[in-house]
């Protein structure tokens, strides 16, 4: 074995591709073919999308083990521990049993170097295949088509939503993203998308592959009637579901797309009893998180305009009683701009902070971009995100709301200091 500690599996895996991002197939191919794992026995669900891919994934994996599967899940990035990555039945993998995997592609890759990604993802599918799962829940990292995951068959692939973020890799518009992410799709499989208008190019892609595409609002829709929902789909239907214990509006539809995909494959179908218990036990961190006290403190990954939209929904649907102030990093490569108009009106003070590293940016930089959307608001800079939530804390007063968001470095670094 190469390094004893998962730590140094990490350092050295950031080291041995010179490309952070490189995506395409080929390495990963020839990496589960030698591990003897590209048609693993668990079935699985890929999740793809621009947001709600989490979420999604948290509720399949709640739905699926109610109904009694073993179930594994594989989400990126993590928030504060790369043991999140890979889940089985809920619990997240021990650094032994990421070593003892990291070891095992190692040896399998020979002179091939990988991607961080990719050998993380190489792992994932070799815990899971050791454990036994009976399905995973495979979140897609960046796009679809290329993407790492993407080198498995999924039986039913789900698309979230399809917004703009990364166009850098996907392409400028919805149309070029939606292509990519599209790439997901199999033939004569399933293929469900969550998004009330989904871009040409993927019902098209879906249309030349053969998959079976399935589109909210026109082969299955929700209902919401007070406190519970109906889901109706093509030849089934739920009604008096709880509401999802995710937060915000956007979750039932997440959560109806995952009813379709689920009930559109025979080994992943799962009855009404596991559906309901699935809804109401589902979890993710730093989704509209919130952390009461004097001075509640929502936690929030939106970095991209519509999760940001998002954002803006819930605090309106969810008002303080005192002020609502903003701590904020992002990356240098994020649509700052974008971001901050969606949440026109929403605080009235920015606290904005620095991130490290060769996409960081310092708190002038993002203090600049901010201004071009609002000129007139009130901002402090600090070195740090947890600096600016540190200033946020001690300017606050009882009945106040601190909304730290952004990028998931700067949400993880204020969650640590808790």
């Amino acid at each position: 074995m190469r390094f004893k500690t998962l730590d140094g599996w990490l350092s050295w895996q950031e080291q041995l591709y010179p490309q952070a991002i490189d995506l395409g197939l080929h390495r990963v191919e020839a990496l589960l073919k030698a591990l003897d794992l590209q048609r693993p026995s668990f079935s699985i669900l890929t999740i793809g999308g621009t947001n709600g891919k989490g979420s999604s994934v948290s509720f399949a994996e709640s739905m699926l083990r109610a109904a009694g599967h073993k179930v594994g899940a594989y989400v990126s990035p993590h928030l504060l521990r790369y043991n999140e990555r890979v889940r089985v039945d809920g619990v997240d993998v021990s650094d032994q049993e990421f070593c003892e995997s990291f070891a095992r592609v190692d040896e399998a890759r020979g002179d091939l170097r990988v991607t961080y990604f990719e050998f993380g993802t190489l792992a994932a599918v070799d815990i899971l295949s050791r454990r036994g799962v009976s399905a995973a829940v495979l979140e897609v990292g960046l796009g679809g088509r290329l993407d790492a995951v993407n080198a498995l068959d999924a039986d039913v692939a789900l698309i979230s939503s399809i917004g703009l973020d990364h166009q850098e890799w996907l392409g400028p518009d919805r149309e070029s993203i939606g292509r990519e992410k599209a790439g997901i799709f199999r033939k004569e499989h399933s293929a469900i998308c969550g998004d009330r208008q989904p871009p040409a190019s993927l019902v098209d892609h879906a249309k030349t592959v053969g998959a079976s595409l399935q589109l909210i609002g026109r082969d299955f829709d929700r209902h919401i009637q007070g406190e519970t929902w109906t889901w109706k789909g093509s030849d089934a239907e739920y009604g008096g579901l709880p509401a999802p214990a995710l937060p915000g509006y956007i979750q039932y539809d997440n959560a109806a797309s995952v009813i379709a995909a689920l009930q559109s494959h025979p080994r992943l179908k799962v009855p009404e009893r596991a559906i309901r218990k699935g809804l109401t036990e589902a979890r993710i961190p730093a989704r509209f998180q919130r952390m009461p006290g004097p001075v509640e403190t929502v936690f929030d990954v939106a970095h991209n305009p519509a999760a940001a939209g998002v954002l803006s929904d819930n605090l309106l649907a969810n008002p303080a009683t005192g002020r609502t102030v903003a701590v904020m990093g992002m990356f240098k490569d994020k649509a700052v701009e974008e971001v901050v108009e969606a949440l026109k009106g929403r605080f009235h003070h920015w606290y904005l902070g620095g991130l490290e590293g060769p996409r960081g940016q310092d708190a002038a930089a993002l203090t600049a971009r901010v201004r071009k959307v609002l000129p007139d608001a009130a901002i402090s800079e600090c070195a740090s995100v947890s600096a600016a939530y540190a200033a946020a804390m001690s300017a606050a007063r009882p009945g106040d709301r601190i909304v730290v968001f952004g990028s998931f470095q700067a949400v993880a670094s204020v969650l640590k200091g808790r």
